[in-house]
Formats: structure tokens, sequence, C-alpha cells
């Protein structure tokens, strides 16, 4: 029986909301994923796994900042001192889009780092490969477009067909590592890549096409033991309550509003053949988003009903949040968007995304025409389109002083 942690879409230099720590310098979000990289980091230690599976997207793209990788390289290094095995497939955020550029994580292939394996290529790993740990791996990789083109030789074909002999090769190699695997000993499969029928953060179902996607039967293969999948950030298991688990535990930090909802997870499972037994451990710490909508539907109120739609100031403390409101544009000046501000003070970060409604183009009554109509009768059709809300007793009066501008215009110009 093997030991395993699993975990996957790190993405430590997602920055993308908050201010600066004064005392490190590194962005408070940043710090963030941190903070869960160095819980899912002590658990290793902790339960004493043989093995860790980091299923890929270290980074937001291939060109990190130094400092950045340092903070990755401080805490992949306490699993090597531990002489714990990890594996770092490398993902879609990973690679250059060009054949022979180095990727996010070169580094701990170059220097050769104890007990530290980067994968980077399609490989079938035996115990011989896994420091003689008792099982087998295969390693899938983000497979780009351009580099099975390269691979294939083929030059200006579709992107269609290339998913299409990605898929189908992908199929063909898995196929041969399987029949010629050691039926005794537990066999992992790990990738990076969409499996048909998962689905992302934000609950839309993944789309054919895109990248290639494998098929929901491939990761199922009851010839496997345990399936650590990474480049979809909702935790899931696409194989429940059956052998394998085919896991993503998902990001181990909400990247943005599409995942405010989700829980965040790595897995520890104990993997034996036919057999394999699957722990989530919720993280810890993640930072809470709040994603607010209001659709202010009068003009009356206004500032009181966006004030009540943000919670307590104890629930806002220390979260992320988005306030969207639709209104209508000549409401604009009625909003106090400052005392929105200071209300949402305690939140580490709040986003007011103003959403004005444009008026709906004004309709003549069927089988009217402008010319035929006063201009106090089109004016009354004005009143009833764009304020729904305005009394019958102000819109008669308004057009009472309407009559009454037009009668005196037009006796003034008759003098």
């Amino acid at each position: 029986m093997i030991k395993l942690l699993h975990f996957a879409d790190a993405h430590i230099d997602m920055a993308n909301y908050g201010r600066h720590d004064p005392e490190s310098g590194l962005p408070m979000r940043v710090m963030d994923f941190l903070k869960s990289l160095d819980e899912i980091i002590q658990a290793a230690i902790d339960e004493k796994v043989d093995l860790v599976i980091f299923a890929g997207d270290t980074y937001k793209d291939r060109s990190p900042a130094p400092t950045y990788q340092r903070e990755w390289g401080r805490r992949i290094m306490r699993l090597s001192r531990a002489g714990i095995l990890t594996l770092l497939l490398t993902g879609n955020h990973d690679i250059s889009p060009s054949t022979g550029r180095a990727h996010a994580i070169q580094e701990f292939d170059t220097l050769e780092v104890p007990h530290v394996c980067v994968l980077n290529k399609p490989q079938f790993l035996t115990p011989t490969d896994l420091e003689d740990l008792p099982v087998q791996v295969l390693a899938l990789p983000w497979i780009s477009r351009s580099g099975l083109m390269a691979s294939q030789g083929m030059s200006g074909t579709d992107p269609e067909k290339v998913y299409r002999t990605m898929g189908k090769r992908v199929g063909e190699i898995l196929e041969d590592w399987l029949e010629a695997a050691d039926p005794a000993l537990p066999t992992i499969l790990t990738a990076h890549a969409s499996v048909e029928g998962a689905q992302y953060g934000n609950e839309r179902m993944v789309m054919l096409g895109t990248d290639l996607v494998l098929p929901p039967g491939l990761v199922k293969d009851p010839r496997l033991d345990y399936v650590a999948l990474g480049h979809i950030h909702k935790a899931q298991n696409l194989n429940e309550n059956a052998h394998p688990p085919a896991i993503y535990p998902g990001s181990i930090e909400r990247v943005d509003f599409g995942e405010a909802r989700d829980k965040k997870f790595y897995v520890l499972a104990s993997v034996d053949k036919g057999k394999t037994e699957v722990t989530w451990r919720e993280l810890k710490h993640i930072r809470p988003f709040i994603d607010i909508k209001v659709n202010l539907e009068s003009d009356q109120d206004i500032n009181r009903k966006l004030q009540d739609a943000l919670p307590s100031k104890t629930k806002l403390k220390d979260t992320i949040v988005r306030m969207v409101f639709e209104y209508q544009r000549e409401w604009e000046p009625l909003i106090d968007e400052a005392s929105l501000r200071a209300l949402a003070e305690p939140a580490f970060e709040f986003h007011l995304v103003k959403r004005p409604r444009m008026e709906a183009r004004v309709r003549l009554p069927e089988g009217q025409a402008a010319s035929s109509m006063s201009a106090v009768e089109l004016l009354d059709i004005y009143w009833k389109a764009s304020s729904t809300n305005m009394p019958a007793k102000k819109r008669k009066a308004l057009n009472q002083l309407a009559q009454s501008i037009i009668e005196e215009s037009g006796s003034g110009e008759q003098t």
C-alpha cells in the first residue's frame, strides 16, 4: 500500500486582488496561496506520506518572478529534505507555446533536486524510477497542440484534427502502458488535462475541442487504482463510489469570483491494488469571497437598498467583495458611492461594479404616427415608458405644465 498526497493548480502568484504585506513585500493574496501551500506541505510531512503528486500549474504563467520561484522552491525543498518523493507535473500555465523553451519548474530538473521528479512529457514510471516504491505511475503532463504537431510532423492542420489525433494517440499510449504494467502493483494515472463531463468552478460544462479532452472511460479504467488530476479548479471525484477514484482536488485558493462558493481541498489516499481509500482535507485558511448583485427598480431609497445588501461588518472583515448593481442611468447622481465604500471598509478588498441601464426606445401605440399626435400626447407616452413608477397625478401635472408652456410659446410667436 502507498500513502499518497495529491494536490494541483497552485497558481501561487495570482496577485489579482489586494495590497502588499509590509514585512515580506509579497502581495497579500500571494501569501494566501502560500498559506495553503504551507498547510499541504506540513500535512505531507506530518502524515508521513510515501508520495506527493502535484498535478500541474504552479504559477499563472511560464515566466514567474524570481521571488515567487523562491517561495515555491522553499516549500518543495521541505519535501525533499523530508525524503518524500515528489512528482511535479507541468501544466498549461507552466509551459511555453514555443517548442524547446524552458518550463516554469525547470530548475528542479536542472539541479537534480533529491526526491523531486519533474514530469514534462508522457512517462511510464516503474518502481525503479520511483525510488523503489511499490507502485507504478502513468504520467500525462499538459500536451500542447504545437508540441504534438511538431512531434507528429503535422503542419497547417486544423485544430479539430490535431485534437482528435492527440486523443487517439494518448489513448494508444495509455493502453500500451497498462498492458505493460505489473498486475500485482497498484497503478496511478496522473494527468493535467480536461476530462469530458467534468465541471469548472463556475459550473460550466467542459467544452470539447478547446484543448485535449480525455474520455471518461479512460480515467475510470478498473486497471487503475487512483487517478490524480489537475487543470480544473472545482474539486470533484469523476468516479464517485467506484474504483478507481478519479479526482480533481481543485485549486489551492480561490482564484476569482467564479470560485466564490467553492471549498478548497487536498487529498490523502491509501492506494492498494484494487482498493483505494480517499480522504478529502479541506484547506483551513481560504479567504472568503462575497458576490452581491442588486437590481434597483426605482429611485426611492437607493442608498439604503445598496447599504442593506452589504453583510455586517463582522462578516465583511478580511473578505474580497464584489457588488454589482444595475440601475437607470439618470439615477447616477443619487448614488452615494463614498458612504458605500466606507461601510465596506472592513473588507480586504471591495469592488463596486456599476451597470447603468440604457432607456428602452419609446414605442408609439400601434397604428399611430408621431405626426398625428400632439406634443403633450407624445410627452405622456415618454413619461410612461421612462418612468414606470411615476404617479399618475404627477404625470398629469407635468403634462399640464408642458401644455401651458407650449401655449405661452405659441402666443408669444403670434404677437
